[in-house]
């Protein structure tokens, strides 16, 4: 009887010494630890507050003194009586560059809507950039050309023997030709865009009489914002884009990142910036930087949109994310110096440029979303010891999303549903801003994203017969589980009400992780 009290005794000893030490390791390093993360994460939250609430009140100033391109800059239309019958010589010549790559379901569209622009015939020059593989479609580009060359229109078809660069390389081919040197300005349109008929005479004319301007930006709007849920959530973010970081951008520094499309550059000032460059898959924001600290200065018209396609399922988003996140962080490793030690530039410039624009808006916002809000905070309902304070965790939080909702009041009902959506993409983006800052294989990807155009008969067939496990993303189911698992804890022993959140967010994760997001188009 006496062994075996000892044997239980020092059982219980063990058992003692494993929760001793749990117990230890839990006070000594696990809260400390978490307690340091939270409070950063609080000073993070600040920052991002301050930035987007500085940009809302440049466009709130901007809006009610009614300082409108048109009246802060010089404007004069070049329009003259029955233009397309009686050229008129003082229309610049302007040349329309269309990067198409196996894009049948659109390039049709961009190609037909471009021709139908009103400026003179013999001003302007239609380049589509045909990069296609596949066989169908570049008959269909080149059908399309010839088209409405028949019809009078200076159209050439440009067809390279390898991808090499992907845009910025069929870009930089284009600019090449001789029938280029004559030409002032630029207009580039990707495969799915389709300018109003007016769109030259209401861009071309700011760059006509502002010799400072180099780049005119216009915004965007969308033919598929309404298709599912999915689209009306990436209208949201994209309004905003353009409503809010792109028109202060425009109003206080005369930059902004530069959209790759539906814009219209001064040839000369792309070349004095070196032209389109393919050490990143954002040749677009690159071009911009370079431009921008040689002393020129953008300009955003919001009063003209462009019509496009939104992504329409989960995986080509998530492709377009990646490289939306992935480019702009690598760009940021390979520019933050050179901007930094850039000669003739102010040192706010600068400023801007590294912590505003790179280092706030394409890093940290990306990180934090989904470390703070979908790692973190889900832990502390484990930490009963670590408070994080309601500004950090609601009204922070409730006040940027509610100026990104403001930017689409059509969709105002969606806003729980907008941030949910979002923390799920916020895991991508960070996987995506992690690659590009680490430099990692995936770097150089470039994946076009997929459109589907007027193919009404493959929208009605988008949902294919995938089989179960083929719909499942196993990322966003594992931090779907920690999320319920979290909020469970909560429920159960927890003071708070954290884990409605916590339910809230999680079965967001499990939606997207079963698949029953946006459209399942076949690969």
């Amino acid at each position: 009887m006496a062994t075996s009290s000892d044997g239980l005794f020092e059982d219980m000893n063990f058992l003692g010494v494993i929760g001793y030490v749990l117990e230890q390791t839990r006070f000594i390093f696990l809260v400390p630890i978490l307690n340091v993360l939270v409070n950063l994460c609080q000073v993070i939250s600040l920052l991002l507050f301050i930035d987007a609430s500085y940009m809302a009140i440049v466009v709130a100033i901007v809006k009610l003194r009614g300082r409108t391109p048109e009246k802060v800059l010089r404007w004069e239309s070049f329009k003259t009586d029955d233009v397309e019958l009686a050229p008129s010589s003082n229309h610049p010549m302007v040349l329309i560059q269309i990067p198409i790559y196996n894009e049948k379901e659109v390039c049709q569209l961009s190609i037909g809507a471009v021709c139908k622009l009103s400026w003179p015939l013999d001003r302007m020059i239609v380049q589509v950039l045909d990069d296609s593989t596949d066989p169908h479609s570049k008959e269909l580009v080149r059908l399309e050309c010839k088209k409405w060359a028949s019809e009078g229109i200076n159209i050439k078809s440009e067809v390279r023997d390898s991808r090499n660069g992907y845009k910025a390389g069929a870009l930089t081919a284009g600019m090449k030709h001789s029938y280029v040197e004559g030409c002032e300005f630029v207009v580039i349109f990707d495969a799915d865009f389709q300018p109003e008929p007016d769109f030259l005479e209401r861009t071309v004319p700011f760059l006509a009489h502002n010799s400072e301007i180099a780049l005119v930006q216009a915004g965007w709007k969308y033919v598929n914002a309404d298709e599912c849920c999915m689209t009306r959530i990436q209208e949201m973010s994209l309004n905003y884009h353009f409503a809010v970081e792109q028109k202060s951008g425009s109003s206080i520094h005369g930059f902004f990142g530069f959209n790759g499309t539906a814009g219209v550059w001064r040839i000369s000032a792309l070349n004095e910036a070196g032209g389109w460059q393919d050490r990143t898959i954002v040749e677009d924001m690159d071009l911009a930087v370079r431009a921008h600290l040689n002393g020129w200065k953008f300009v955003f018209v919001d009063n003209i949109k462009v019509s496009n396609e939104l992504p329409s399922s989960f995986r080509a988003y998530r492709y377009q994310q990646h490289r939306w996140s992935c480019g702009p962080a690598n760009l940021f490793k390979k520019m933050a110096m050179e901007i930094i030690h850039k000669e003739n530039v102010t040192l706010w410039k600068k400023a801007y440029l590294v912590y505003n624009f790179f280092f706030v808006r394409k890093i940290v916002v990306h990180i934090f979303t989904f470390v703070f809000y979908c790692l973190i905070l889900p832990a502390t309902v484990i930490f009963p010891e670590i408070e994080v304070p309601k500004w950090t965790t609601i009204y922070i939080p409730a006040t940027i999303t509610i100026l990104n909702a403001i930017a689409t009041p059509k969709s105002f009902y969606l806003i729980l549903y907008w941030i949910l959506f979002e923390n799920v993409m916020a895991m991508h983006r960070s996987k995506g801003t992690l690659i590009g800052l680490l430099e990692t294989s995936r770097v150089k990807e470039w994946v076009v994203t997929q459109k589907l155009g007027e193919y009404n008969t493959l929208r009605e067939n988008l949902i294919s017969h995938y089989s179960f496990p083929e719909r499942l993303r196993w990322r966003e189911i594992m931090v779907g589980m920690y999320l319920f698992i979290c909020g469970y804890y909560d429920f159960v022993f927890g003071k708070t009400y954290l884990y409605v959140y916590l339910f809230l967010q999680s079965t967001a994760f499990f939606i997207v992780g079963v698949g029953y997001i946006g459209m399942s188009v076949p690969s």
